[in-house]
């Protein structure tokens, strides 16, 4: 359960992003964004840290608005800071896959988003069941049962969220390569006024 986090706070992560790229747009209308189709994979099955299952409901998913996810990971190692994400993503275009540009694309240390994200003066939240939610984590094998999220408003241009998306996320510690998860998805926008 304590190394879902990572895999958690990269699939979040993995959204970011997408709403980084267009951050210098002055005005935006307000869009309802349905997310369908997602799928993933692990790049390197041979990873110290693979994903065993990730899902998330309903199909589609409302932007803003509520999922559903459940994962399984299974970790040869333990994790420690500094733990490096790095996430790439691109979105299909007349057929070509076009990799978008990001401002945050690079984390240099998930331990240290994770303390952001989740302050150790707070305690984890009840998602852990007790259990440590920051670095280091043990290896092991760890779930998180069903846990229902909110989604906040992204404010994307409808540009931008209509279309077919793949993300991939490499976690790792110095050089080496601890995890790499791809993950696909369909989004489509829908308006629903402006500011």
């Amino acid at each position: 359960m304590k190394c879902v986090l990572v895999v958690i706070t990269l699939c979040i992560a993995m959204l970011m992003p997408v709403n980084c790229a267009m951050n210098s747009e002055k005005t935006h209308t307000r869009y309802s964004v349905k997310m369908s189709a997602f799928s993933w994979d692990n790049c390197e099955r041979n990873s110290p840290l693979v994903v065993s299952s990730l899902t998330v409901s309903p199909d589609p998913i409302t932007i803003p608005g509520n999922l559903t996810g459940s994962a399984s990971v299974s970790t040869t190692v333990d994790l420690a800071s500094p733990l490096a994400a790095i996430i790439s993503v691109e979105k299909k275009t007349f057929g070509t896959w076009i990799k978008i540009p990001c401002d945050i694309c690079t984390y240099t240390d998930v331990c240290t988003l994770l303390n952001q994200l989740m302050p150790p003066e707070e305690g984890c939240p009840k998602l852990f069941n007790g259990q440590i939610c920051h670095c280091p984590f043990k290896a092991g094998e760890h779930k998180v049962s069903k846990t229902n999220v909110s989604i906040p408003d992204l404010n994307l241009p409808s540009f931008l969220t209509n279309g077919n998306y793949r993300v991939q996320g490499v976690l790792r510690a110095k050089e080496k390569v601890l995890c790499c998860l791809k993950v696909s998805f369909a989004l489509q926008s829908k308006k629903y006024g402006g500011r």
